[in-house]
């Protein structure tokens, strides 16, 4: 393995969305951060966010009340400590954002609060139904006024692992900078993963191009523990036609009186659930594609008439605008819709400090796994768990950069890398080979293959059909492709993953097994490579080895 005679940073960032540009400003403070981005640095979930940020600040909520509706949502897989202290710790940060510029709406003073499915209060925190947009312009605000490193098109392949005495650590990552076609290795005490999502693995999808799940596919190969992947959460309500990136109908419109219809105008929602068109977004998703299979129509819609016209101009700007933009004005007609992947609930293993189970690697955000969401993720609790977490992480390294006299009472910038001179790429554990370009028609047929086999109603028939398809994609080779690879891989994830829970619960609904297993499955779903196979796992997946060490599932119970 290739060795430099210095690190190049005290911490890489992976992402430039809220929780990667919330850990870097803070751990920048006082050591050597360098952050580096897919695409553009406000190209991010983050940036796409439009319902808002969930914290308990209204005079009639409490923290319980939060929890309580979070353990819901979650169907019976919330881990309570997270939840208690993510919800704890929210207007703390929500406090914070502010400070460092996000504009949220006020009203008289005080902060205004939408509702959305779910929530039995008015909690969430909003600038309009742009709040991902105003928060990520006031990160990266503050990012440039206080001269952060952030190298944009620079494309994370894998980690760098050194095998040491104690065992497995990161110490860097391989990176290509996609401008000038260069391949190098920056190296560090540690990595933080905020990567984002992995709606991309599927054909209808509300995320923007990056969220191709490579941060999980990087962390497995180089050995760290994955958990609940089978929870993926579809958006009930993407405007129809998809597109290739759909948009996103914020679930706030539902929150202030919008109701879903069949297109002859019956309403549906309350035959599904007691909360009608405000019920959880998996209760939603399933009931709209119930509706649609009994149809054969291929959208139904949202009819916003009961909203006031004034509320409905001045809170949702960028719905009316994307809605004008197709030819349908939510003012004066019913908005076609129809579900498109959108959240990942699983994710990296983390604890409540954000570390995962390999030595060096963090993670927060979308890519990561903390236990808060369980199941099933209860609307705009997303970019509250981000920033808590990413602030919990910050303060963690700190101490342990403190504990070493490593940390600096002034900001230390990283020592940038030079990539006009490339150093020797190591050979890193599990490691995909560098090609530029994705084939389209490999990706295509991934996406198209989740959504038909793997979707929003599954069967253990149609997972295994996906799982032998996706073999052969996942593996290493002097010809594979690191996006497919990445993509495969993430995809064997979910599907592993909903093959090992014979049950249906939250966003995983299997055909074969309608209901709960309280019994033996109420805990999360963790997936690993072996002990030992690390290093050849890509390899034996390659070769078609369905029988091989790919993954390991195991249960443990979960952490209440």
């Amino acid at each position: 393995m290739t060795k430099r005679a210095s690190l190049d940073a005290d911490v890489v960032v992976v992402g430039s969305g809220m929780a990667g540009l919330t850990f870097a400003l803070e751990v920048a403070r006082g050591a050597s951060v360098l952050l580096l981005t897919k695409k553009a640095r406000a190209e991010s979930n983050t940036n796409w966010a439009r319902g808002g940020i969930a914290a308990v600040v209204g005079s009639d909520d409490d923290p319980e009340y939060h929890v309580q509706d979070t353990f819901v949502a979650g169907a019976g897989l919330c881990h309570s400590e997270v939840a208690r202290t993510v919800v704890g710790e929210g207007p703390a940060r929500i406090a914070d954002l502010e400070a460092w510029g996000a504009a949220f709406h006020r009203e008289d003073g005080h902060l205004s609060l939408g509702r959305e499915g779910g929530h039995s209060r008015r909690r969430i925190v909003h600038a309009g139904d742009r709040t991902g947009r105003a928060i990520e312009s006031a990160l990266l605000t503050r990012a440039s006024a206080e001269g952060l490193a952030i190298l944009e098109d620079h494309r994370v392949e894998d980690l760098v692992v050194d095998e040491g005495l104690d065992g497995p650590r990161v110490r860097g990552v391989v990176v290509v900078d996609d401008v000038r076609g260069v391949r190098r290795v920056v190296r560090s005490r540690a990595v933080f993963l905020a990567t984002g999502g992995l709606g991309r693995v599927y054909r209808h999808t509300t995320n923007p191009s990056i969220a191709t799940g490579d941060g999980v596919a990087m962390a497995y190969r180089a050995g760290a523990r994955i958990a609940n992947m089978e929870f993926v959460q579809f958006h009930p309500t993407a405007l129809h036609p998809t597109g290739d990136t759909a948009v996103l109908i914020s679930e706030a419109l539902r929150g202030e009186g919008a109701v879903l219809e069949r297109l002859d105008g019956r309403r549906f929602m309350d035959e599904h659930h007691p909360l009608g068109s405000l019920a959880p977004r998996d209760v939603v998703a399933r009931a709209i594609a119930r509706e649609l299979r009994d149809s054969g129509d291929d959208h139904v819609q949202l009819e916003c008439s009961g909203i006031d016209r004034e509320l409905l101009r001045q809170r949702f700007t960028g719905t009316l605008e994307d809605c004008r933009a197709r030819g349908v004005d939510p003012a004066r007609e019913a908005i076609p819709v129809v579900p498109a992947a959108h959240y990942a609930c699983g994710g990296i293993w983390t604890d409540l400090q954000g570390r995962s189970t390999l030595e060096g690697l963090m993670a927060s955000g979308e890519v990561a796994c903390t236990g808060l969401h369980g199941a099933n993720r209860l609307a705009s609790n997303s970019l509250l768990e981000a920033v808590v977490m990413a602030e919990r992480a910050a303060a963690t390294f700190r101490e342990t950069l403190e504990a070493e006299g490593r940390w600096s009472n002034a900001p230390r910038p990283p020592e940038v890398p030079d990539c006009d001179a490339p150093a020797e790429a190591p050979s890193t554990p599990g490691a995909a080979v560098a090609a530029p370009d994705a084939p389209a028609e490999e990706v295509a047929a991934i996406r198209d293959l989740m959504w038909e086999k793997a979707g929003i109603v599954r069967s253990v028939a149609a997972l295994e059909e996906a799982r032998e398809q996706l073999l052969p994609l996942q593996g290493g080779g002097a010809s594979a492709s690191v996006p497919v690879a990445n993509l495969a891989t993430t995809a064997l994830l979910i599907v592993s993953s909903a093959l090992a829970r014979r049950e249906s619960r939250g966003l995983h609904w299997l055909e074969d097994h309608p209901w709960r297993d309280n019994e033996s499955a109420l805990g999360d779903t963790l997936t690993e490579i072996p002990e030992g196979d690390v290093g050849r796992a890509a390899t034996d997946v390659g070769a078609g080895a369905a029988a091989g060490p790919w993954a390991r599932i195991v249960r443990q119970g979960a952490r209440r």
